[in-house]
């Protein structure tokens, strides 16, 4: 099978996980569990929930790493900058002991884990989601190869499909992964 097109390789919204903006985020990561447990045991687990509007728009998601930050309010405490989430503060050469500092000085995770799930998950999910920018949205007619350049240069995990400027699905960097590996090792 020859695959070249987005369309081909994404997977459609009606296949993955999805919420209301104003739903909580318990019930955001019980419906990205609940839809990773309908898959069969070789595909790739979905690594996040999409988020709709009132209209039924894509808004946004809730990736793993947004679950986990969302626990620790504090976190908003160092600003909201695109290249710090994407890139994490390690990556600037940090050390590991001013990381720690940074978790002392700000009293980051001073409750429990259990405490602040406990808060975290009546939080609505407009208020914790990730809303993609335009270079996170590519549409279905555009060639694999081209998808590939988006996800290097733009860093990402995953990119939105669209159909006529409405999202209709997602393209996964783990299913492009698994085509480009498929190729390399066929015989």
């Amino acid at each position: 099978m020859k695959i070249q097109k987005v369309k081909e390789l994404m997977i459609p919204l009606s296949e993955y996980a999805t919420v209301n903006e104003d739903d909580t985020l318990e019930k955001a990561v019980k419906t990205l569990c609940d839809s990773q447990k309908a898959l069969s045991i070789d595909a790739y687990k979905h690594r996040a929930t999409l988020v709709y509007d009132k209209t039924g728009d894509i808004t946004g998601k809730v990736s793993l790493f947004d679950v986990l930050r969302a626990l620790e309010p504090k976190y908003s405490q160092f600003g909201n900058s695109d290249h710090l989430s994407k890139m994490g503060l390690s990556r600037f050469g940090l050390s590991n002991d001013f990381l720690h500092s940074l978790v002392e000085n700000y009293n980051l995770w001073d409750e429990s884990c259990e405490s602040l799930v406990e808060k975290a998950k009546k939080r609505p999910v407009k208020e914790i989601m990730y809303s993609p920018q335009e270079g996170e949205y590519v549409d279905e007619d555009l060639s694999i190869p081209e998808a590939i350049h988006h996800f290097i240069l733009g860093n990402h995990q995953s990119l939105l499909v669209l159909r006529q400027k409405k999202v209709v699905g997602i393209l996964r960097l783990t299913d492009v992964f698994k085509l480009i590996c498929d190729l390399m090792i066929k015989e």
